[in-house]
């Protein structure tokens, strides 16, 4: 077993080697899983996104003033007045700067701020989490299936917080959303088990996964939920992970419509136009080609 003290941190993002890689990490699984056919616009035919909605935008920089509050914390550094707004603030602008942000009925761009402020002042006042050993740590390793069989590709995980507790090694994983998680999300969630095995394939170290769920209520409130991977529940990842990639392999990209995939897609149109795959793509680059010109 392996005893980790502390661990260098890393930037936010996957490195541009990691990623050069041809990898899984969970927003892919989680993306096709959700809505393959939405898959398939924006990582197949690759089509920009022209917004962002502002649900997604406040959950970014929210990780970023959290990141930053973190990362003060692990280097028992001085935590300046507004230093974690600023953070927060900062990482809005860089969203803005990307693409625009599309609103809510009813909301306007200062709510959003607000809100994302408030949040962050709301978990500041909770009492710190103690003996960080990383933040926003990239993670790189391998997937296997429950026959024992290793995949082609890796696993890159991003792990909000790693840190112990009287327990032992513990993820911490931060979510900003409109009601309070239940019980059953934080244990069948596909994302705990990517996360966990990351982090014991890493350490060869059993760790517990807690979600921390900034709830954005009329009165806000932080939320704990701590769940647990077992084995079986690691080794079905892999099957999971391969399954997806044989869907993909063979094609297999349809719409899953519901109220939640479908309200604020950035691909609505896209959708509602689609009439096959192969339809799709010569749209795609017939559209890239009048770019071009």
């Amino acid at each position: 077993m392996k005893t980790i003290d502390r661990i260098v941190p890393t930037a936010t993002y996957p490195s541009e080697r990691a990623l050069s890689r041809p990898h899984w990490s969970y927003s892919q699984l989680n993306g096709y899983l959700r809505c393959p056919l939405q898959y398939f616009f924006e990582r197949v035919l690759k089509l920009e996104r022209p917004f962002v909605p502002s649900a997604m935008a406040l959950g970014s920089a929210v990780h970023e003033g959290l990141a930053e509050y973190h990362r003060r914390l692990q280097q028992q550094s001085e935590i300046p007045d507004r230093c974690v707004q600023q953070a927060f603030l900062n990482a809005w602008g860089r969203s803005e700067g990307r693409q625009p942000v599309q609103f809510k009925d009813g909301e306007t761009r200062d709510d959003a701020i607000a809100q994302g402020v408030g949040l962050l002042e709301l978990y500041l006042q909770e009492p710190p989490p103690e003996n960080i050993l990383a933040v926003e740590q990239e993670m790189m390793v391998p997937l296997h299936t429950s026959n024992g069989k290793f995949l082609d590709k890796p696993l890159i995980a991003v792990i909000d917080l790693l840190h112990r507790d009287d327990n032992g090694l513990m993820v911490s994983e931060f979510k900003t959303s409109g009601r309070r998680y239940s019980e059953s999300e934080a244990a069948t969630t596909l994302q705990a088990s990517c996360y966990v095995h990351a982090v014991q394939e890493r350490f060869d170290e059993s760790v517990g996964i807690r979600y921390v769920v900034l709830v954005k209520t009329k009165k806000p409130a932080v939320q704990y939920l701590n769940t647990a991977r077992c084995d079986s529940d690691l080794s079905r990842l892999g099957d999971v992970v391969q399954a997806v990639e044989r869907a993909i392999e063979a094609e297999a990209f349809y719409p899953i419509e519901s109220p939640m995939n479908c309200a604020g897609c950035a691909f609505y149109r896209q959708c509602r136009e689609w009439k096959g795959c192969n339809s799709a793509r010569r749209k795609a680059q017939e559209h890239a080609e009048v770019a071009t010109c």
